[in-house]
């Protein structure tokens, strides 16, 4: 089997509720926060938000990247470790539903959670319990899977533990050995303050694509724009793609910058909108397509998230894509 693209990222279990302003009250949370919390308080938390759930799916920055790509007619497969629970196998079987390949044996206990609890005013207070995604580890990385994808798709959350870094070295290391593109999503601005220096030496010796939004890209190259921060990352990385929220984004290859202008739609839910723009980008990337056409199907996914509820579609327009960005191969 082939692949276009190998992703890895923690894998957690997204329930999001519809619930009233007391409940969070009574649980504790301050209202559109977000939340780390541990396996007491997650069991109290499910245990009391059940009845309000209105979604439950695979989830976790990584998945809905890979969800994504094989929405728009890609092919993906996705490591990240689930337990031996209930939601584990939910978790597998939502993937495989959504025809992304799950090579990962389950691990011990509870499968991660991302809890997002939703007031009736539509703001979203965020609780995330990593679980059995922390355990993820070198011997969970199917190589065989990784040698025959086109790229490899990781996230800077990985970058909090020792066994998920060596996770992530390795499959890099194989990438190169494979002649494997290898790209990197910054994640999150408190993941680059975290790891900054050695974030930056990864995607040197590692990293052809950098993506990110314009906080964690100038956070990482500590200048004070976006256009500073992508002509920064010349040194480091082959192409870079900073994101500048409802402004569209910036795309780098060599010395040449591209204004991907943004699709204006009504915003609802900004949630999920960088993982859909990342599988819109690597879906043209793995696909033979100009820079500037990946980039215009990114920000045309990317914006239809945006305008409803919840991080992933359900659907995508190919006949739009088309009309769009040219000649668009897509099985949506």
């Amino acid at each position: 089997m082939h692949y276009d693209v190998f992703g890895m990222c923690n894998a957690l279990y997204d329930l999001q509720a519809e619930v009233p302003e007391t409940v969070l009250e009574e649980l504790g949370f301050q209202k559109g926060g977000m939340f780390l919390i541990e396996e007491e308080q997650q069991r109290a938390v499910v245990s009391r938000i059940y009845e309000h759930i209105v979604n439950a799916a695979p989830g976790g920055s990584g998945a809905n990247t890979m969800i994504g790509l094989a929405l728009l007619g890609s092919k993906a497969c996705y490591t990240g470790k689930v337990g031996d629970d209930e939601h584990g196998a939910l978790y597998v079987n939502g993937l495989r539903e959504k025809q992304v390949d799950y090579p990962v044996k389950p691990g011990t206990g509870e499968t991660g959670i991302s809890v997002i609890l939703i007031t009736p005013d539509a703001q979203r207070t965020m609780l995330t319990f990593l679980g059995a995604s922390r355990t993820l580890g070198p011997d969970d990385v199917d190589l065989d899977a990784l040698r025959a994808s086109k790229y490899l798709y990781v996230t800077a959350y990985l970058w909090d533990t020792d066994n998920q870094k060596e996770a992530v070295l390795l499959a890099m290391q194989e990438a190169r050995k494979a002649g494997v593109r290898v790209a990197l999503s910054l994640s999150d601005p408190f993941c680059v303050h975290r790891h900054k220096a050695e974030l930056l030496q990864l995607i040197h010796e590692h990293v052809d694509c950098l993506i990110g939004n314009h906080e964690e890209a100038q956070v990482l190259m500590d200048v004070g724009t976006p256009y500073e921060a992508i002509k920064a990352m010349a040194p480091y990385c082959d192409i870079a793609a900073v994101t500048l929220s409802g402004e569209g984004s910036l795309l780098r290859h060599g010395n040449v910058i591209y204004e991907i202008p943004p699709f204006k739609v009504h915003p609802i839910d900004t949630t999920g909108a960088g993982d859909m723009y990342a599988a819109g980008l690597l879906h043209g990337l793995t696909h033979d397509l100009p820079l500037e056409v990946a980039g215009k199907i990114a920000s045309y996914t990317a914006a239809q998230v945006v305008a409803k509820l919840g991080p992933r579609l359900d659907h995508v327009d190919s006949e739009a894509l088309r009309r769009l960005c040219g000649t668009v191969e897509s099985g949506a």
